[in-house]
């Protein structure tokens, strides 16, 4: 096992140098021809790694990667993302850096490195002589915006597995992720009157007062001692300063630790009534993502624990965190799922994200540790006996 991460060493300035390619060719989820290009060079540099080219999943425009290896029987799911939150120039005109053994740039963290860690861990694998029967590499284009082509793809590719690994970056000093919110997004369009507010404002249905109402009642749809948050984030109202609202809307971000408190909030968003008489409410939206509960996670992060002590690799850390993941999805179909197994290093979505060089060997090693494991195995054993 040490062996594994003294030639994930020798890879690294390979690896970095591939880092920086798809960093520089910058891949925000809402520019598909940038998507392309990224995807492009994924295929190109993964096939290097890996002997072979990905199949190219093309949904409304998305392009997403899958690399089925072998010929058997879905074993293993790694799970990772080619998308970023940054426009194109938002770090300037080079947005690529590598300073005293620190990387920065635009996705660096989330999640570039994991893809190329993903990438160095099956192929040090594959040199092994290890059979990769069943083990598929998925790497997706939307996962920043809540994987809406991707998700159906994700559960499809997952079934049966014993075993999801997910390669979005670590928590706070490697800490990998073990329990996940769910999420829900909710969209209130509310419908008054207009009318001259200075005429006749009692003729008119005023649909930012309906609002005012509304954030209220939905602010006290949470439950703070189950972790439950219920959000109000954008409100907007109005059309002229003279006009009584005739139109609002509210859009709401919900985190949940349990699919029971989903299903809750869900439906006391249902039960909303418009407090004005003559306004009317629409509500759409519902969950998105599933919880990743910690229960989904156990045995795996136990496993993992052992096999980092015996590679003599750093203790692992594990966390829970109120962001979600694709790792959510795997989760909520029953697939043991272990997330947070990429980068180390920090600022995810900040302009200070950056990449720690130094972990990235044992991170790589660890990921080709947990693959192999599972496969020894045999089919649904998530960890050892």
């Amino acid at each position: 096992m040490t062996e594994l991460v003294t030639r994930a060493e020798q890879a690294l300035q390979e690896l970095i140098k591939d880092i920086e390619t798809l960093v520089r060719a910058e891949s925000p989820s809402d520019d598909l021809h940038a998507l392309r290009r990224s995807a492009d060079l994924v295929a190109e540099i993964g096939s290097r790694y890996l002997g072979r080219e990905p199949e190219r999943i093309e949904i409304d425009g998305r392009p997403h990667l899958a690399w089925r290896l072998g010929n058997g029987t879905r074993r293993v799911i790694i799970l990772a993302h080619h998308d970023t939150v940054w426009p194109i120039g938002s770090w300037g005109d080079d947005p690529w850096s590598l300073v005293d053994g620190v990387i920065r740039g635009p996705g660096c963290f989330d999640m570039i490195t994991g893809i190329l860690q993903a990438l160095l861990g099956l192929r040090l694998l594959i040199e092994d002589g290890v059979e990769l029967n069943g083990v598929t590499l998925l790497v997706t284009a939307d996962e920043e915006i809540g994987s809406p082509t991707s998700r159906a793809l994700i559960e499809a590719e997952a079934q049966g597995c014993s075993a999801a690994f997910v390669l979005e970056a670590s928590g706070p000093g490697g800490a990998v992720k073990t329990e996940r919110k769910g999420t829900s997004n909710y969209f209130i369009d509310i419908v008054g009157r207009a009318a001259h507010a200075g005429l006749e404002p009692e003729k008119g249905v005023n649909a930012g007062v309906e609002l005012a109402h509304q954030v209220l009642a939905i602010n006290q749809l949470g439950n703070p001692e189950l972790g439950t948050t219920v959000t109000p984030t954008v409100l907007l109202a109005g059309t002229t300063t003279n006009t009584v609202p005739a139109k609002a809307r509210i859009s709401v971000d919900v985190r949940v630790r349990t699919i029971g408190e989903q299903h809750r909030v869900d439906d006391d968003f249902r039960r909303l009534q418009p407090v004005l008489p003559g306004a009317v409410l629409d509500i759409d939206g519902g969950p998105n993502r599933p919880p990743l509960q910690a229960s989904a996670s156990a045995a795996l992060f136990a496993r993992a624990v052992e096999l980092a002590e015996e590679a003599g690799l750093e203790p692992l850390q594990s966390m829970a965190v109120g962001g979600a993941s694709d790792g959510n999805f795997t989760a909520g179909i029953g697939i043991p799922t272990l997330d947070g197994l990429g980068a180390v290093g920090g600022g995810a979505h900040a302009d200070d994200e950056h990449v720690i060089v130094e972990k990235i060997p044992g991170r790589t090693a660890l990921l080709a540790i947990l693959i192999k494991d599972q496969l020894a195995h045999g089919p649904g054993h998530p960890a050892s006996a």
